[in-house]
């Protein structure tokens, strides 16, 4: 089957997609209690760029086929939605003590024309939803979805703090958050997309650690080292800072001082849980939000759509078609 693939590392920004394979890997075995899906869409994330690097990866895992999102049918013609999640305290479909992965660290990811996972991870696809949107949903969106309901328990009116608008899950949450009644603030560098961030739904957008209107109940981090001072200056005493990625690097320094004298909450977010994804998929079939797709790919071409994403270009989701 076709699949993309990471052969090698990459040891710097310049040949970090040098180590990117599309080519024929072999069919996934049969495994009890695995489904093989056949893949109609499966979308980008900077998890696919982090493990080019190397990261969360083991060199003996090599070549591991990329991709932790997909959307797709069943043998018996079942329209599903992926959870990339596999083993952790559940343990569905491998040993009880498995610790936690995503698709494409232990097991081969989304990338191909053909994904193994246990069927206990199939999630039902709303009939509204494409497969290019449906596919954008298990990481992305999930992931915002997570950090303001699940984690930052966001309730209708409270404000909150978005940092760094065009990526996959600071869409998903201006539009979820818009659509739940939340006000939502975005910041980043760039004023075309800032713009776009309003047009999408967000009560305000600023300069990458600019002055807001006034402190936040939550902020949902994603951004790292460029932003963290700025979330922990504009939560409010007492307010929650969500963090589910570093795309700038590790923050430093923590600021320790503001989160304990101003009991600030900090917490960490990895995806979500299936039952989230659920929950997730019916908000969308029922308000009508529909994941914002900046660009298609076909498999072949998979490199083109990587190396949008490394270079920050999109404005929205980046998918692969299969």
């Amino acid at each position: 089957m076709l699949a993309a693939s990471v052969t090698r590392f990459g040891t710097s920004p310049d040949d970090l997609l040098d180590g990117l394979e599309v080519g024929e890997r072999p069919e996934p075995e049969p495994r009890e209690h695995w489904t093989t899906v056949d893949v109609r869409a499966a979308s980008l994330n900077h998890h696919d760029l982090w493990s080019l690097r190397g990261v969360g990866l083991r060199a003996e895992a090599l070549p591991m086929v990329l991709g932790t999102d997909a959307a797709g049918v069943t043998p018996d013609g079942r329209e599903v939605v992926v959870h990339g999640v596999v083993g952790g305290a559940l343990g569905h479909g491998v040993g009880p003590d498995e610790p936690r992965s995503l698709l494409s660290e232990r097991y081969p990811g989304t990338l191909a024309e053909r994904v193994a996972v246990p069927t206990w991870n199939l999630v039902d696809k709303p009939a509204g939803l494409s497969f290019v949107e449906a596919a954008c949903v298990p990481t992305a969106w999930l992931t915002a979805y997570t950090m303001l309901f699940t984690r930052g328990r966001a309730t209708p009116g409270q404000r909150v703090l978005v940092q760094g608008a065009g990526g996959g899950v600071a869409t998903a949450a201006v539009l979820l958050g818009a659509a739940a009644g939340l006000e939502v603030l975005v910041t980043s560098r760039d004023e075309t997309r800032r713009a776009r961030a309003v047009e999408l739904g967000a009560a305000g957008a600023f300069e990458t650690g600019g002055r807001l209107p006034g402190k936040v109940d939550l902020v949902l981090e994603t951004v790292g080292a460029a932003t963290w001072s700025h979330s922990v200056r504009s939560v409010r005493p007492g307010g929650t800072i969500v963090v589910a990625g570093a795309t700038s690097g590790d923050a430093s320094p923590a600021e320790l001082q503001r989160l304990f004298f101003l009991e600030i909450s900090v917490l960490g977010v990895t995806m979500g849980a299936k039952e989230d994804l659920v929950h997730l998929l019916a908000m969308l079939g029922r308000t009508g939000v529909r994941p914002l797709v900046d660009a298609t790919y076909p498999l072949t071409r998979a490199r083109d759509g990587l190396d949008r994403l490394a270079r920050g270009a999109q404005f929205g989701k980046v998918v692969v078609e299969v």
